[in-house]
């Protein structure tokens, strides 16, 4: 199993919380958020939800304005 860790922003002062991501043993998609002061809560999804969450994660990334240009 491979996971990948991502961890919160500077910005939002959350650099302490994070993100794991991988594909469990029921070949569904393992999404949980460990925030340190209480117990991971997690989604796993099944492969057709996963690739709505990641269209949808394409258009909201879209909506970012790129902070060089404002």
């Amino acid at each position: 199993m491979v996971q990948i860790i991502f961890y919160g922003s500077e910005k939002s002062e959350t650099t302490d919380h994070e993100l794991r991501c991988f594909c469990n043993t029921h070949q569904e998609i393992y999404i949980g958020i460990d925030m340190h002061f209480n117990a991971e809560h997690f989604i796993c999804l099944d492969k057709e939800t996963a690739i709505k969450l990641s269209k949808e994660l394409r258009k909201q990334i879209a909506l970012i304005e790129d902070e060089k240009n404002i």
